[in-house]
């Protein structure tokens, strides 16, 4: 279940997401690389974006089988 109507995170992916940002900006603070924490905190928001788009389509589907 999304955190807010507007968001098609839930919480646990924002705690995940806000977890690999402030990793990544760390390592970037000392010199290193941050793709892989970068990388992954992509992922989770188009897996959360698409889970979203989904939802939609089967509701769309649903209204218009009535």
């Amino acid at each position: 279940m999304p955190a807010t109507n507007h968001d098609p995170h839930t919480w646990r992916e924002i705690a995940q997401t806000v977890y690999h940002g402030v990793r990544a900006e760390q390592r970037r603070k000392k010199g290193k690389s941050a793709t892989r924490h970068e990388k992954r905190a992509e992922e989770i928001t188009a897996k959360a974006q698409e889970r979203e788009a989904r939802k939609a389509r089967e509701a769309e589907a649903r209204r218009k089988k009535k």
